[in-house]
């Protein structure tokens, strides 16, 4: 992207998201160019701005331009000239009163630079187009492009939470006309949830999602990063598209040992060989009613018992390969977001399916598809800062602005704000419900919702980036393994926290440079070691990792990290973990009973949402699958799987006469 400016509008076009004007932000989403000849002043006042619509531009990429703009009905008009009657029109959305004619773009204030900071709202829903009127051009704009229902018509419904699911559940109610009153409760000032992209080292880094995990035409999340322009071209060739990875992480380019020396890449092949050989046996016991032992980390173990018994090398070798099994053990942790294999079920371990693609990023950041997202929404949905303290349902709650009704839920907020609703939709993370199960809900969920709750696994996986003045690294490098030669898989007795949590970390990535200065590393810890990690000082974790890299390195006098960047998901009151895994005495059941809206009845759902409550209870699943809502597209499957990312899931399908509540099947991705 150019950066520069147009002085005589005030526009100005920066980097950095958050500094964006409109159209700049809209080059971003469609992942376009927009050259100087396609701004141009107009002449009629010294802060007007004309941009034409653009020929190039697809009918999809008109629709987000409109969406785009729905925000600001007071800044836009629509002209039509003589000479252009007979044209074919540059804006068509088809029948329906929709805006078919050729326009001209003008706005009548300056576009202003900086973070959009929302108001603050009073407990009440958006107001619909026939509740007040709204400048000329906009009522075609609303809701993706439809008239907004007349007061009093449809249901209330609630979004807690305004994560990639609570976003995705969102965008699937505003297009169906039965929801004109929505809104989506944040607790926070982003959207975004565990998909959080940060400015830092003189680029974007993702803080949460890092990877789209088999990017290819079978996954949701490539699909719907497809459609907005956010990939590069490498990620969105064919042949990227079908290399097989098997799901496993890729060899490092490097290998360090606890001791200083490097370790021959090619034992450590041999012990990746292995090891994923065994990962991939454990999705044979799928169909099994019992399975012995239950855990996948105790399954791998004694697979590797059996093996060494064939190993014919020197004890010191043997304890080598035994410590980068050990740490193949600590990837696998990071990847299921666990403390320890062992506490993951085998039998489900299954039910991942595997996709093909080599793994791929985000050019300009991962928030990018969230801000995609919230594009498409209706102004004044997201309320941010927002968090609830207590869902009230299967009542009889009343307000005073509308007499006579009734409504089944009401959610109260932390800041005392109340608000009625007929549906709710929840998308917290399993790590806040565990956190706060016994005062969420009231009355208490049901007992098989609850324990689905307690049983189902919730880890911890955090990210340190460390930036260097000059690279110790070939230039050539992407992956550092950092192997500790006195650890084994084999072995249970576990050191106290202070003295080895750096132990965990399975080592560091190479970020592609931002610019000739950039030198940055990302290494992964998960477990306990990754929770205890975050109540140490920034001081205290940059001195154990340097300690860390000149020990590995065998160069007591490699410099020390300028700057450091870490995340803390476990301390983060509203996630309080990174994702969920299928634990020991749990199975994907336990999604699917969470997945089950209340009352258990279905009455309010199976009647097109006339009266009785319903808590959408989605599970917070990264293994979840969105459920179709009666049509294949990218975007019904917006919420999908992601290894970083909680997915959720509305067993809801469309009907003529309203919303029919169906049942969900499972389907797993890696």
């Amino acid at each position: 992207m150019k950066v520069g400016s147009c002085s005589s509008t005030g526009l100005e076009l920066r980097r950095r998201r958050w500094q964006m004007p409109l159209f700049s932000r809209w080059q971003m989403l469609l992942g376009r160019r927009l050259s100087p000849s396609d701004l141009t002043p107009r002449h009629r006042g010294p802060r007007a701005l004309e941009v034409k619509a653009l020929a190039r531009a697809s009918e999809a990429e008109k629709r987000l331009l409109l969406r785009l703009l729905a925000p600001f009905p007071r800044l836009l008009r629509t002209r039509t000239r003589p000479e252009q009657a007979s044209r074919p029109p540059a804006l068509s959305l088809g029948g329906g009163g929709r805006l078919q004619r050729r326009h001209r773009w003008i706005i009548h204030r300056p576009l202003r630079a900086g973070p959009r900071t929302p108001e603050r709202p009073s407990a009440t829903f958006p107001r619909s187009a026939g509740d007040s009127p709204e400048p000329p051009g906009t009522a075609a704009m609303q809701s993706g492009g439809r008239q907004a229902e007349a007061p009093g018509r449809g249901p209330r419904v609630l979004v807690v939470g305004g994560g990639i699911a609570g976003l995705g559940a969102a965008q699937r109610l505003c297009r169906h006309p039965a929801f004109s009153h929505l809104r989506v409760l944040e607790a926070t000032a982003r959207a975004g949830g565990r998909i959080r992209s940060e400015h830092s080292f003189g680029g974007v880094v993702e803080v949460g999602a890092h990877w789209i995990h088999g990017p290819s035409q079978g996954n949701p999340v490539f699909q719907l990063a497809a459609k907005y322009g956010l990939l590069g071209e490498k990620a969105l060739s064919e042949e990227n598209q079908l290399i097989e990875t098997g799901g496993h992480v890729g060899l490092p380019s490097v290998s360090y040992a606890s001791s200083g020396v490097s370790v021959s890449l090619e034992l450590v092949a041999e012990m990746a060989s292995l090891f994923y050989s065994l990962i991939d046996q454990t999705r044979e016991f799928l169909q099994a009613a019992e399975t012995t032992p239950p855990s996948v980390g105790e399954y791998l173990k004694e697979k590797i018992r059996q093996h060494m018994a064939g190993w014919t090398e020197d004890e010191e070798t043997k304890k080598l390969k035994l410590a980068i099994l050990k740490n193949l053990f600590n990837v696998e942790c990071c990847v299921s977001g666990t403390h320890s294999m062992d506490l993951v079920a085998l039998a489900p371990f299954g039910e991942y399916t595997v996709l093909p693609g080599l793994d791929c990023t985000f050019p300009e950041g991962y928030q990018g598809l969230t801000d995609c997202i919230m594009a498409s929404l209706p102004k004044d949905v997201m309320v941010f800062d927002k968090p609830v303290k207590t869902i009230r349902w299967n009542g009889s709650f009343r307000e005073a602005s509308a007499p006579g009704e009734t409504f089944p839920v009401l959610v109260e907020c932390e800041d005392g704000d109340c608000f009625p609703a007929h549906h709710v939709v929840v998308t917290v993370p399993l790590g806040f419900f565990k956190k706060h199960l016994d005062t969420f809900f009231e009355p208490p969920l049901p007992t098989e919702k609850v324990e689905a709750i307690r049983k189902i696994g919730f880890g911890t996986n955090n990210k340190i980036f460390l930036e260097f003045e000059e690279p110790f690294w070939e230039p050539d490098c992407q992956h550092i393994q950092v192997v500790w030669e006195d650890t084994s898989p084999l072995e249970d007795t576990a050191p106290e926290l202070q003295d080895a949590w750096f132990k965990k970390l399975i080592g560091f990535w190479v970020l592609p440079p931002f610019h000739r200065a950039s030198h940055v590393l990302c290494g992964f810890i998960a477990g306990l070691e990754s929770e205890f990690m975050e109540t140490l000082s920034d001081e205290d974790v940059l001195r154990s990792l340097t300690q860390v890299l000149r020990t590995v390195t065998g160069n007591p006098q490699l410099p020390a990290p300028r700057s450091m960047l870490r995340s803390c998901w476990h301390s983060a009151p509203y996630t309080r973990g990174s994702y969920s895994y299928v634990a020991v005495g749990s199975s994907g059941d336990d999604m699917d009973r969470l997945a089950q809206p209340l009352p258990s009845d279905g009455k309010g759902a199976q009647r097109g949402f006339p009266g009785g409550s319903v808590v959408e209870n989605l599970p917070a699943m990264q293994e979840t699958r969105a459920q179709s809502l009666g049509q294949e597209d990218p975007l019904e499957k917006e919420i999908a799987t992601h290894s970083s990312i909680l997915a959720w899931r509305i067993p809801w399908t469309e009907e003529p006469g309203g919303l029919q509540s169906v049942g969900s099947q499972r389907v797993r991705h890696d």
